[in-house]
């Protein structure tokens, strides 16, 4: 569904999800977004940060808008603009790590991409809210603090870690 109709069901589904992780927990929202993203794979910010000191780095895709990317991101993450999927890059053969604030717009398009042919791509467990609420680096403006996405939404990141809107 695309046009108003089709955005407003996003949002009446970010909404949901929203609800659900700050009533139930991370966990819950992982649970419901691979309710609805089943096949897409997942990698711990664990796990991430391992690959990224070993040097076998893997492409990093950041699904934010570009207020969000500008304030912090990965360093050497790539902005794909949430809802256009287009990565203008090879990915075959490559490992590629997918994320947004907490891992929904991320789930699409690593969706896109596994139906496009990529075969390692993997969605960041709790996006770069928990990558940061754990103290991990980031670049950018303000590369201690992460745009919180808004009001809501915000209320998932530490408050040290919460950046201004």
């Amino acid at each position: 569904m695309t046009g108003k109709h089709g955005a407003a069901l996003v949002v009446v589904g970010l909404l949901v999800l929203a609800s659900v992780a700050l009533s139930q927990g991370p966990a819950a929202l992982r649970s419901a977004i691979s309710t609805e993203y089943p096949d897409v794979e997942w990698v711990t910010t664990s796990e991430l940060a391992r690959w990224l000191r070993s040097g076998d780095r893997p492409v990093l895709l950041d699904v934010r808008e570009a207020p969000e990317f500008a304030q912090s991101h990965l360093a050497g993450a790539r902005r794909v603009s949430p809802g256009n999927h287009t990565v203008d890059m090879d990915l075959e053969g490559k490992r590629v790590v997918v994320y947004c604030s907490v891992g929904y717009r991320s789930a699409a398009l690593a969706r896109t991409l596994q139906q496009r042919g990529a075969r390692q791509v993997y969605n960041l467990v709790g996006g770069l809210f928990q990558w940061a609420n754990e103290g991990r680096p980031m670049v950018g403006q303000t590369p201690e603090r992460v745009h919180p996405y808004d009001a809501t939404w915000g209320r998932l990141l530490n408050e040290e870690r919460r950046g201004a809107l």
